[in-house]
Formats: C-alpha cells, sequence, structure tokens
C-alpha cells in the first residue's frame, strides 16, 4: 500500500520531468516505474539533472542535498519518485 500522498508527488515529479526536459504532455504521461531516465533519456543530460531536481524541491518544499543524488535515484521514473516521496512525506 502506497502512503498517502504518494501519487501526488509521482504527479509532481512527472509534470517536473515533462516541464523542465520539453517533453509532451503524452511521453510524460507514458512513464512508468521502471521507464529508464538518466542515460535513457537525452533530455536528461547532467546540466538538466540540476534543474530537473531544483524544480522538484520548489514544487514539494523539500531539500535535496548533493550527497544524496547518485545514479540509482536518477535511473529510472519510480526510483526518482520514491526518492522524492520519501523526503516529501516525512
Amino acid at each position: 500500500m502506497l502512503p498517502e500522498g504518494y501519487s501526488q508527488v509521482e504527479s509532481t515529479v512527472r509534470s517536473v520531468l515533462g516541464d523542465v526536459l520539453g517533453l509532451s504532455r503524452e511521453r510524460a504521461e507514458a512513464f512508468e516505474a521502471n521507464t529508464p531516465l538518466f542515460g535513457a533519456l537525452p533530455e536528461l543530460d547532467s546540466m538538466a539533472v540540476a534543474g530537473v531536481l531544483t524544480e522538484i524541491e520548489d514544487r514539494l518544499g523539500i531539500l535535496i542535498e548533493d550527497d544524496e543524488v547518485d545514479g540509482d535515484m536518477l535511473e529510472t521514473f519510480g526510483a526518482l519518485v520514491r526518492f522524492a516521496a520519501g523526503k516529501a512525506l516525512v
């Protein structure tokens, strides 16, 4: 069972990825938990990662420390959502 608010975090992360990376709504809506991100989306390069994380921080009212950012967190859509939910739903 997902914690209360998880679907809102997922929706926010999906929206951030679409907005920051300039993805079509249809493309962003098609993301599933196992959809690969970093290394698979050409739009998500190292420069875009900073923008995505900053926007997630702003929209969810969280703080992401530099030492928390790693490849596992950005590997899939589901991993990024779980990370953001872990920060936002405490």
